[in-house]
């Protein structure tokens, strides 16, 4: 796995890093047009044997490119086989970005975004079994891609779950929320939006990759950005 510093510096304009992988989105004049743009893409996927998430939209064509044979290696020297960026992702990147220019494709880097749901527990090895089958209905699912007890869907059908510690007698008011990943050049735009539709920042000591924002309600979600590869504001 690579990390922000090595993602930063492969200097992939049209592309976001975004929780695990690298995201970007193209501007197409039609359907059509997006369907030969990921058909080219997937050409150039087939002969170096990786390939991108694709979703056509109207106007739209969103790629992520993760993979998920990635190395992490914990303090105690410890392998574990997860989802993340590797340079097989910043080839790849590279090469897309490529083929839109040449089909006079435009990027649109700062509207890709990611969500990820959270849920708060002192036992997350005993409650995980419970939120892989709601979610997907597998048990494969637990642990997959992560050294932890995080929820994951091979087929992307459903946000990751992942869990946030708590104490175990602590009964806190909200225990699930989400975290929105978003372009760290839009993250003061989307606090001021939020603000302005009459939300609160209840903490940014850790902005801007962390934002926790308030509804009048007091339900609070995260907005994250990637600044690993980054000096801190």
């Amino acid at each position: 796995m690579l990390g922000g510093a090595q993602i930063a510096a492969a200097r992939l304009t049209d592309w976001r890093k975004l929780a695990q992988g690298l995201h970007a989105r193209y501007v197409v004049g039609d359907f059509g047009a997006g369907a030969r743009f990921v058909a080219t893409v997937a050409e150039a996927g087939d002969e170096v044997g990786h390939h991108p998430r694709a979703s056509i939209g109207r106007g739209y064509v969103d790629l992520e490119l993760v993979s998920d044979d990635a190395v992490y290696r914990d303090d105690e020297g410890t392998e574990h086989v997860v989802e993340w960026v590797t340079q097989q992702d910043l080839d790849l990147a590279r090469r897309i970005s490529e083929i839109a220019a040449d089909q006079g494709l435009t990027a649109d880097p700062t509207s890709v975004s990611e969500m990820e749901l959270g849920l708060d527990t002192p036992g997350s090895a005993r409650i995980a079994p419970v939120w892989a089958a709601l979610l997907t209905g597998s048990a494969d699912s637990q642990g997959r891609g992560s050294p932890s007890d995080e929820v994951r869907d091979a087929t992307v059908r459903v946000p990751n779950l992942w869990f946030g510690d708590a104490e175990e007698n602590e009964t806190p008011r909200q225990r699930f929320h989400i975290e929105i990943y978003v372009a760290r050049e839009v993250i003061e735009q989307r606090v001021a939006a939020a603000l302005a539709a009459g939300g609160t920042v209840v903490d940014d000591s850790d902005a801007p990759g962390l934002t926790v924002i308030a509804d009048q309600d007091g339900n609070t979600a995260v907005l994250c950005a990637d600044v690993s590869g980054t000096t801190k504001d």
